[in-house]
């Protein structure tokens, strides 16, 4: 289940995009505003310019991909494996009707 902003009606068929530079994140489950958290695991982990893409794995969710700064992967004391929490605020969920 996905809360976004954009108000749909029952049934209609849609494609949510979640930009990289939209998903946080965390080592802990996160409080605060976002909407949509989820458990996982990091899969991988790949340097894309200055910054790094993780892509997380979740049984309650579709693979995410996050981008993060090197300074952020250290600091989480990220490895391929590590058990984290991903979060995406309603707003930054792109809906396209199909």
């Amino acid at each position: 289940r996905l809360v976004v902003a954009d108000t749909l009606a029952e049934g209609v068929a849609a494609l949510a995009i979640i930009a990289p530079e939209a998903v946080s994140v965390h080592r802990d489950r996160p409080g605060g505003s976002p909407r949509n958290v989820w458990p996982g695991t990091v899969r991988e982990l790949t340097a894309v310019g200055s910054r790094l893409r993780v892509v997380i794995a979740s049984a309650e969710a579709p693979d995410l991909v996050a981008e993060i700064t090197p300074e952020a992967a250290t600091e989480l004391g990220l490895v391929e494996g590590t058990a984290v929490w991903t979060s995406v605020k309603a707003t930054e969920v792109t809906v396209v009707v199909l």
